[in-house]
């Protein structure tokens, strides 16, 4: 055995600029660049490339009221015992447990508000619509419960 000592000129060199691991950190700096560009172009193509038009997941009855004075497609997913009981105006019954049969009733073009009872049921009638390719797709919020509440027009 040697009790010979590593001249200093065999020991690594460690830079104060270097990782934990060895790794130097100007070498990462291209990394985390790309990264921040990435993360920046992503956000801005969501921006720029979702639908200018689309509506919000849920709506107030008061929101829901001016896109109903819009024009806006009222659609109904309660059943029909449900909507002759009350629904509102001008608005059209697909009960949900058909909905899917009968998207091609519905405009895509258009801004279309589900609604229930209690709104439970417009959800998942709103989620069902976006997934197959509506955007321009909301819900109200409480239902026609929220809506006569409200003291918006509503048809027996």
């Amino acid at each position: 055995m040697s009790n010979r000592r590593r001249a200093p000129s065999d020991a690594p060199a460690r830079h104060a600029s270097q990782g934990h691991r060895g790794i130097p950190w100007r070498n990462m700096l291209p990394l985390w660049i790309t990264l921040a560009i990435l993360v920046f172009a992503g956000a801005a193509a969501y921006l720029l490339l979702r639908p200018p038009d689309a509506l919000p997941s849920e709506v107030q009855a008061a929101q829901a009221y001016d896109l109903y004075q819009g024009g806006a497609l009222f659609l109904d997913v309660r059943t029909q015992q449900e909507w002759d009981q009350g629904h509102v105006s001008r608005s059209v019954l697909i009960p949900l447990n058909s909905l899917e049969s009968r998207l091609n009733e519905l405009p895509r073009n258009q801004d279309i508000v589900v609604v229930c009872r209690s709104g439970a049921r417009s959800r998942e009638g709103a989620t069902l619509l976006r997934r197959h390719g509506f955007a321009r797709v909301t819900c109200l919020t409480g239902g026609i419960q929220a809506w006569a509440a409200a003291g918006y027009p509503v048809s027996r």
